[in-house]
């Protein structure tokens, strides 16, 4: 029988080499809690399909007004617009437009198909120490998805890994332990109120989960997104790592730079960049702050 649990997905990366350890398979599930300002990924913050349309490769051919059921798009002074309000993603744009200027992103998927497209990368999974890494967005807040995702994945010999906020309720952290064998969290600032400025959310659910994973021996990497004005300072990565020093199962602490590839995707998907002209740190500063984090005493990577 099949199975009917479906979540909300973006993609599915095969040959991923930068979300745990060997050759994974990355799910990136739709919705987040977070609202960071530097997100590149800011197509998994909403947990319905949205349209993206990518006015460069736009030939204004009209091929997408013809189709369009709801009125949002039409041809004016010789361009395709696009009303937003209008629009309810029903897909058709896409599929007739030969450009691939309109985009359809998030589509419902099964725990079946996901396993279906697993089974493939299996002998790389084995070859290289790999697996499944569910990420997002925030995945967590498609719990019963998850669930049953890791489940059949546990059930198939498959590693797992979970890249996460760790912004949840205690219990469905402590509800999943047996079937995750990474934990993957990314820690914005130490400091509350700096977390709540810049993500508009509060660290304390983040902060009392890495603890409950470090109580429970649990492996851990914890990754810190270094934005230029603001975590940039060794007292920023100084703070985050004197409480990361608490927790003992953590395997090591990475710093990633910032990079610019979701202002693009800001403007695709008709939305407002909270960050509009914020550039890559030097990577001169990023290695000083890595020497900063690394002086503290704690495994950094």
């Amino acid at each position: 029988m099949k199975n009917a649990i479906t979540g909300m997905i973006t993609r599915v990366q095969r040959m991923s080499i930068h979300d745990g350890p060997g050759i994974r398979t990355t799910l990136f599930l739709k919705g987040c809690n977070f609202r960071c300002r530097w997100c590149h990924n800011p197509e998994t913050w909403r947990r319905e399909t949205q349209v993206e349309r990518i006015g460069e490769r736009c030939v204004a051919c009209g091929a997408c007004t013809l189709v369009c059921g709801s009125g949002a798009l039409r041809m004016e002074n010789g361009a395709v617009r696009l009303d937003r309000e209008r629009c309810d993603a029903c897909g058709r744009c896409a599929d007739v437009c030969p450009a691939q200027a309109m985009n359809l992103v998030g589509k419902a998927v099964s725990v079946d198909d996901v396993m279906q497209e697993l089974q493939r990368d299996i002998p790389y999974f084995e070859e290289s120490g790999g697996g499944v890494t569910v990420s997002g967005g925030e995945p967590l807040l498609q719990p019963l998805f998850v669930r049953e995702l890791l489940l059949h994945c546990r059930a198939g010999g498959i590693p797992t890994a979970v890249e996460t906020n760790l912004s949840v309720p205690s219990g469905l952290i402590a509800g999943l332990l047996p079937l995750v064998d990474l934990w993957m969290c990314d820690l914005k600032a130490a400091d509350d109120g700096l977390h709540r400025r810049w993500t508009g959310v509060s660290n304390a659910r983040t902060v009392a989960n890495l603890r409950l994973l470090g109580e429970r021996n649990v492996p851990l990497i914890v990754r810190t997104p270094v934005v230029p004005g603001v975590n940039d300072t060794p007292e920023a990565i100084g703070a985050i790592c004197t409480l990361l020093k608490g927790v003992g199962s953590l395997l090591y602490y990475e710093l990633l730079g910032f990079h610019t590839l979701g202002a693009d995707k800001f403007t695709g998907l008709g939305m407002e960049n909270p960050m509009p002209g914020a550039e890559p740190l030097p990577p001169e500063r990023l290695e000083s702050l890595r020497a900063v984090a690394a002086g503290t005493g704690i495994n950094v990577k």
